[in-house]
């Protein structure tokens, strides 16, 4: 038995211990390896005391040997480590993207765009370091920019087609109810290029150029289309564009239309009308003729109780909420008290005031001399707690109120695509890559809640928003085999936080889902 100092091909020297049997030399033990000329003396020295108590019979350096192999497997692990990707997000959104029928686009950028935005929304330059440094994705920001030039017409078709065909799919094979409202989207700049033009703003960026984003969304707020406008564009134009171009492009013969009373007027009812088309629309029951107003304050105020009667357009619904009379008033006295401190500072005159929100309480007799008509405030208390709806469907009115209710999902898309993906404020200035952005904040929309839907489905009692927060911790080591030259990858779940959405990172979990 005897110790051998062994050059390897990489430039290490293993320390072995050998015996020749036969003729033959066999390595029993291996000591250590290194490329330190101290730390290779060292290892030789251990080796030849383990050696002697081998041919003693004693084991007395087995427990130091092992403990040596330890660290030698683990600086040998730790030196071959090739890179350390922070693609939890990733992995797991690469996994829905491909579940609602995105990857039959074969469009590498478009889904490095999309996750991007749902992990880590920012400029498209500052994406870019972003997929390097996180993903090792390496593209171009001249390359980017291209790419949304001509994605605007080349692939928004697809994305709706494999979008609606999915939520027909969760849905059990309609898409039945169809909610439609409108937000605005504002750019970082001052100046407009007739597009991009300063409007009202539900931003309350009134003074910056933007868009009117329309946008169609299924029971549940699964996105179905969308449609952008003009910034100047009055919101209530834009509803038959965007619905008859839906209905007619995917063939749509059982739905009901929600929208809300901003929507209507008497051009859009006509038009639903006459196509046949079911809806239900919030009703401007405070702009009603004197009849009807007389009807409505008659009403008994009882919570969960509905009147009806027949208007031109359909059926009017009147039902009454306690909680929204106590929202009315609240918002009323907030205003009220609002307008006081502003014509008391002297910022109120002629020339800066209109008659939206509750400026029509005021009575201006000259451009300082302001005051509050009590009898306005008397009169729109009467209201406090009533909501109206107009239907052309013979649907029970709780079940219109429910289903009118549920026009929040709209707004939640708003809310989502404005503050998680971070759709504006827009920093492009052409047409074609205003287009492009929001498809991209389309389909990350769809993405997000496509994963809210897994969630739910499976029983986690987490949103979205804290998978995507506890993903961003978990990284994958890319290990480069040295014999081989393979590389092996290792997904790192190893916090209690991390362990509570390991499943998502399964195989088997997506198998299960989706076969």
């Amino acid at each position: 038995m005897f110790v051998r100092k062994k050059r390897n091909r990489s430039g290490t020297t293993s320390i072995v211990v050998a015996v020749k049997i036969q003729g033959k030399f066999k390595e029993v033990k291996t000591i250590g390896v290194s490329r330190d000329e101290a730390e290779i003396e060292r290892f030789y020295k251990e080796g030849k005391i383990w050696a002697d108590n081998q041919v003693k019979g004693e084991d007395l350096f087995e427990q130091h040997t092992q403990q040596t192999d330890e660290v030698y497997v683990t600086n040998l692990l730790l030196s071959n480590i090739e890179n350390i990707l922070h693609n939890g997000t990733q992995l797991i959104l690469n996994r829905v993207y491909d579940s609602i029928g995105y990857d039959a686009i074969d469009d590498y950028i478009l889904r490095q765009l999309v996750i991007s935005r749902l992990d880590q929304p920012m400029s498209k330059s500052a994406t870019i370091e972003y997929l390097k440094a996180h993903f090792n994705e390496d593209l171009h920001l001249g390359k980017i920019y291209r790419y949304m030039d001509k994605l605007y017409n080349t692939q928004q078709e697809s994305i709706q087609k494999i979008s609606v065909e999915h939520t027909r799919k969760i849905l059990g094979g309609k898409i039945g109810l169809m909610f439609y409202d409108v937000t605005t989207l504002y750019f970082e700049s001052d100046y407009g290029d007739g597009f991009r033009e300063p409007g009202f703003s539900k931003d309350g960026k009134h003074s910056q150029p933007q868009i009117v984003l329309g946008l169609l969304v299924s029971e549940d707020g699964y996105p179905l289309s969308y449609s952008m406008f003009n910034g100047t564009q009055y919101e209530g134009h834009t509803m038959i564009p965007i619905v008859d171009d839906f209905v007619r492009r995917f063939k749509l013969d059982d739905f009901v239309l929600v929208a809300d009373s901003g929507l209507i007027n008497k051009k859009n009812i006509d038009f639903l009308k006459a196509q046949g088309y079911k809806y239900i629309i919030g009703a401007r029951i405070k702009n009603a003729n004197k009849i009807q107003r007389d009807w409505l304050q008659s009403l008994d105020k009882v919570e969960g109780h509905f009147n009806e009667t027949t208007v031109a357009h359909g059926r009017l619904i009147v039902g009454y909420s306690e909680k929204r009379a106590k929202k009315d008033a609240h918002n009323r006295i907030k205003g009220i008290n609002r307008l006081e401190k502003a014509f008391k500072a002297g910022t109120i005159s002629k020339e800066n005031i209109n008659k939206r929100g509750y400026n029509k309480f005021l009575v201006i007799s000259k451009d300082v001399q302001v005051t509050i008509d009590k009898s306005n405030v008397e009169e729109d208390a009467k209201w406090d707690g009533l909501k109206g709806y107009i239907t052309n469907t013979d649907l029970p009115a709780a079940e219109v109120y429910d289903q009118y209710s549920s026009l929040w999902q709209v707004e939640r898309a708003f809310r989502i695509t404005k503050g998680t993906i971070e759709m504006r404020p827009m920093f492009h200035f052409t047409p074609k890559r205003i287009e492009a952005h929001v498809c991209i904040c389309f389909v990350a929309y769809k993405v997000y809640k496509e994963l809210e839907r897994i969630l739910k489905e499976n029983r986690y009692k987490i949103s979205v928003d804290k998978v995507l927060e506890v993903a961003k911790t978990v990284t994958t080591l890319k290990i480069k085999l040295p014999n081989s030259g393979k590389t092996m990858s290792k997904t790192m779940i190893i916090t209690e936080r991390q362990k509570a959405i390991e499943p998502l990172f399964s195989d088997d979990f997506w198998k299960f889902q989706f076969g």
